[in-house]
């Protein structure tokens, strides 16, 4: 494994905290790994809730080269569909990476940038089928990978997409360590994790939230 590792995580108002700290959790732990939280504006940033804020520690400009790119989501993505400075460096900082990654509808970001075109991805799946506007191929996955791109569902599986990136990086005894370190052994109270496995009612109620969301 290379000695340095340098990871750009893209902050953005009104982005989901876990879509970003999850992954960071698993690759700030990768040896020689060195994070950087990238935005347009130095300094805080207030999470989707409104509760919380993450800190842009430096700005898109000074950021030219990485070597893994994160993309988190949450509703403040869909200020960032359009052509604009996020998209510029998206694309640029994308010819420079190794691994180019998104979690939930950060992914949405990478296909509007022109990135995920004929490719199989994923996103949240309220917003999965989304991506086919962007001519990519939406998966019904948690973690897909096609060639150097990779995409997570929703939120919580940021941390099983850099767990599984991990494992390609740096093998499978430090990806271990790093899940132990982190004791990310999850039993949730409930099976409720995928559309599928609830009551129907439940995802109606969550649809009538999807604009507030994500």
């Amino acid at each position: 494994m290379q000695t340095t590792m340098s990871v750009a995580i893209l902050l953005f108002d009104r982005v989901t905290a876990l879509d970003a700290v999850g992954p960071y959790e698993v690759l700030s732990r990768l040896p020689g790994s060195r994070v950087t939280f990238v935005g347009e504006r130095l300094g805080p940033v207030r999470t989707d809730t409104g509760h919380l804020a993450l800190h842009v520690d430096a700005t898109l400009e000074d950021v030219e080269t990485a070597d893994v790119l994160v993309i988190p989501g949450g509703i403040g993505q869909q200020a960032h569909m359009g052509a604009g400075a996020v998209h510029d460096w998206v694309r640029h900082l994308d010819t420079t990476t190794t691994w180019t990654t998104s979690v939930c509808t950060g992914s949405l970001i990478l296909a509007a940038a022109g990135l995920l075109r004929d490719r199989a991805a994923t996103s949240h799946w309220m917003r999965r089928e989304d991506l086919a506007h962007f001519g990519a191929t939406p998966t019904d996955e948690r973690v897909v990978f096609d060639g150097k791109y990779v995409t997570a569902a929703g939120v919580s599986v940021g941390v099983d997409m850099a767990l599984t990136l991990a494992d390609k990086i740096a093998g499978r005894r430090a990806t271990e360590a790093i899940q132990c370190g982190i004791e990310y052994d999850p039993h949730p109270p409930y099976d409720a994790g995928h559309p599928g496995k609830v009551d129907p009612g439940i995802v109606a109620d969550l649809q009538t939230l999807k604009n507030i969301l994500f």
